[in-house]
């Protein structure tokens, strides 16, 4: 089966910093596949968050994401106590989604490089949205170059 290879970017327009927790091992003492995933998820939220806005309210009151698809490329471990500098930003926003692109790296080292589309939802009705306005003009500051 071929191997799904993303690309690091040179830029990402966001960042924060994660310190691996004792929940986040796995039984070979380094980050989870799994939580790997909440690892990111807290990235977005971060990212979110620096935006203005949250997971359930992307600038109109009603319409939130859920989740569309994930590749995550490990390239090296973490340990308990590391602290993940994750970069992250927006691609492919269009009428109803977008895409994150994440670099997840240690003291300068790629440990994981991820990808996330993303969907708008409206919770009320249970159904695919559009994307707000204000969502798409806060997201195009932080778009990572196609380069």
């Amino acid at each position: 089966m071929p191997r799904i290879k993303l690309a690091i970017k040179k830029e990402y327009p966001f960042a924060c910093d994660i310190q691996v927790r004792v929940g986040d091992l796995n039984y070979g003492a380094h980050v989870g596949n799994s939580e790997m995933v909440g690892i990111l998820h807290d990235a977005r939220v971060a990212l979110l968050r620096a935006m203005g806005l949250n997971e359930s309210d992307l600038g109109d009151g009603k319409t939130g994401i859920v989740m569309d698809d994930m590749v995550v490329n490990f390239r090296a471990e973490a340990f308990l106590g590391d602290t993940l500098a994750i970069g992250c930003g927006f691609a492919e926003v269009g009428e109803a989604g977008f895409r994150i692109l994440y670099h997840v790296t240690r003291d300068g080292k790629t440990v994981a490089v991820a990808e996330t589309g993303l969907v708008a939802f409206n919770y009320a009705a249970r159904a695919i949205a559009f994307l707000p306005g204000v969502f798409k003009e806060k997201a195009g500051r932080y778009l990572v170059s196609s380069e």
